[in-house]
C-alpha cells in the first residue's frame, strides 16, 4: 500500500453550517461543495479537506484528538478566532483550542506550504506504539519516528478511549494512485474492508485500520474537479 497525500479528514457533525461557518470566518477556509449529504471546505480544493457528513447530534471525540492545521504566523491566526476561546500554548509555535461541535483544533507554525492546509491528525490510543506499527503497515511512511502522508502526519497520543456510538470520525481520506491495486491487497492480507465506492470523480476503498480508524483509499479519476 502506497499513500500519495492526506487528501481529507471526514466528519460526523450534527451541525454542519456551524462547523462550516467557524471554518470559513475564522480558520482561512472556503466551502469547495454542499451537497444534501455534506459540506466540503478546506483552503484549497487540491490540498486537505474537511468532509462535514450530516448526522445525529451528541457526536463524541473518540479516538480523534485533533486536527492541525499550517499557519504561517501564530499571532495573524488568534486574531481571527473569537476573543473568548480558550487556547493553549503547548510550546513555541503551536496553540491548541476547542471549536463548535467539540472538535479539537491546533495551528502550528510552518515556513512554506498553504496556510490552513492540514498539518496533522491527532489520535488518542491505548498502544501507541502498537497503534504505529500497524498503521506503518497499512501505506503510511515513517520519516523521523513519524508516520507521513504526503506532507501531513499522524500523531499518536496515549489514552483510554472506548468506541462511541455516535463518533465525530467518519474516516481519512488518502490518496492514492490506484483503488484498484489497494482493493487487491486489502483482500489479499485479510484486511476488513469496510465499502468500495465507485463515484462520478473518484473511486475508492474503506478498510478499517487499527482502533476502528477507518481509512479511505481514494483515487480520483480524470474527471475530478474541484474549485
Amino acid at each position: 500500500m502506497k499513500i500519495e497525500t492526506l487528501d481529507h479528514i471526514a466528519l460526523w457533525v450534527a451541525d454542519r453550517d456551524e462547523l462550516a461557518d467557524f471554518l470559513v470566518d475564522r480558520l482561512g477556509m472556503h466551502v469547495i461543495d454542499r451537497t444534501d449529504k455534506f459540506t466540503l471546505v478546506g483552503s484549497d480544493a487540491r490540498r486537505g479537506k474537511l468532509t462535514l457528513f450530516a448526522a445525529e447530534p451528541d457526536r463524541e471525540p473518540g479516538p480523534l484528538a485533533r486536527i492541525g492545521l499550517r499557519v504561517f504566523d501564530i499571532d495573524e491566526a488568534l486574531a481571527e478566532l473569537p476573543p473568548d476561546l480558550a487556547v493553549e500554548r503547548p510550546e513555541q509555535g503551536r496553540v491548541e483550542f476547542e471549536g463548535p461541535q467539540r472538535l479539537a483544533f491546533a495551528l502550528v507554525a510552518a515556513e512554506d506550504g498553504v496556510a490552513y492546509d492540514l498539518d496533522h491528525v491527532a489520535f488518542r490510543v491505548a498502544d501507541p506504539e502498537t497503534t504505529f506499527e500497524q498503521l506503518a503497515k497499512l501505506g503510511f511512511d515513517v520519516e523521523d519516528g513519524r508516520l507521513k502522508a504526503g506532507d501531513a502526519y499522524i500523531e499518536l497520543e496515549q489514552g483510554e478511549t472506548q468506541e462511541p456510538e455516535r463518533p465525530l470520525l467518519n474516516h481519512l481520506g488518502l490518496r492514492v494512485e490506484s483503488a484498484d491495486q489497494h482493493i487487491r491487497e486489502a483482500e489479499e492480507r485479510g484486511l476488513e474492508i469496510a465499502d468500495i465506492v465507485d463515484a462520478a470523480n473518484t473511486y475508492a476503498v474503506f478498510v478499517w485500520g487499527p482502533d476502528r480508524i477507518k481509512l479511505e483509499y481514494v483515487e480520483h479519476k480524470p474527471t475530478f474537479s474541484l474549485v
